[in-house]
């Protein structure tokens, strides 16, 4: 791997739409920021109090149930990150402020493409302090029931290996495997939306999630058909969602990751758990700047079984 420097926007981009959970609308900006500021999320347009900054970190999850919380001991600031975290990272972007004047990011068409092509019509500028990288040392796992998940030293980068098995005709068994660099993101996974069950409509609104979902920013499958006009952008779009998704809260580690990670059967809640289990362990992880450290052989192998350290969790359904 060559030295690299870390990066930030052009300049400040706008992006407006409405929560798909919240059904509320909001403005998210992306501004630029300086060198080794990371990825931080400012709340602004809360009525009656303050603007309230908190960093994209692992430690800031309060919730993953269908999307990724963000919060702080005074309660939730930004849901639904996933997607322009994701649009940040697998740009490669390592410093921006991202502010929103509402609870819940701009779901727009379900994807990162929107905030994807916000970021590339300012451009992106190098800085000059070298990139700093998050690089797993040994392997640590996560397991659940029938989930499984688990970050490995990879000195190469990120790179995702997704595996999803839905008791579902158009769905059943999808896998991707991906070596996350700007170009591959783009093609591969930028254009996967979410998606989301007919069946569990009800249940969902019942439990205030979904009140923005629309076919305009949701796939939606009954049990023999999609019903989006438009129909799968990929063949296997599912899957690649999920991989999308899993890119989005690896970027909660806090730098780039130089790791493989492999999820099966997993969500929101099984990303969060695994990156968990990796920073809470100081001998997993080493942060090098620059160029990464040769990976030794492991001693051992951190892994976290249900009812331990992790976080419980169940599969997630988008």
């Amino acid at each position: 791997m060559t030295i690299r420097r870390q990066t930030t926007l052009r300049d400040d981009v706008s992006i407006s739409g409405i929560g798909v959970h919240s059904g509320l609308p909001a403005t998210l900006t992306l501004h630029p920021a300086e060198a080794n500021t990371g990825i931080i999320f400012l709340r602004t347009g809360i009525a009656g109090q303050p603007d309230r900054e908190i960093p994209a970190d692992v430690r800031a999850v309060t919730a993953t149930e269908f999307a990724t919380v963000l919060g702080d001991h005074t309660g939730p600031l930004c849901s639904t990150a996933e997607h322009v975290l994701a649009a940040l990272s697998g740009l490669g972007i390592d410093n921006a402020v991202v502010e929103i004047d509402g609870p819940e990011v701009p779901i727009m068409d379900g994807s990162a493409e929107p905030f994807v092509a916000a970021i590339e019509h300012v451009g992106v500028m190098t800085l000059l302090a070298p990139r700093r990288y998050i690089q797993v040392l040994k392997p640590v796992s996560v397991t659940k029931d029938a989930s499984f998940g688990e970050l490995r030293p990879h000195a190469d980068g990120l790179r995702v290996e997704i595996e999803i098995d839905f008791d579902h005709p158009l769905i059943g068994r999808q896998s991707l495997e991906l070596d996350v660099e700007p170009i591959s993101f783009n093609r591969e996974v930028a254009r996967a939306r979410t998606f989301g069950f007919m069946r569990d409509v009800a249940k969902l609104w019942t439990a205030g999630y979904a009140l923005g979902a629309t076919f305009e920013n949701t796939l939606v499958v009954t049990e023999n058909r999609i019903l989006n006009p438009s129909g799968l952008r990929f063949a296997d779009e599912f899957v690649r969602h999920k991989a999308l998704d899993a890119i989005g809260d690896l970027a909660l580690a806090g730098a780039p990751l130089l790791g493989a990670y492999r999820s099966v059967r997993g969500g929101h809640k099984l990303n969060h758990a695994v990156l968990s289990a990796l920073m809470s362990d100081p001998t997993a992880w080493a942060l090098v700047e620059g160029r990464p450290q040769p990976t030794r052989r492991p001693r051992g192998h951190a892994g976290i079984a249900a009812g331990l350290v992790a976080p419980a969790y169940g599969a997630d359904v988008s």
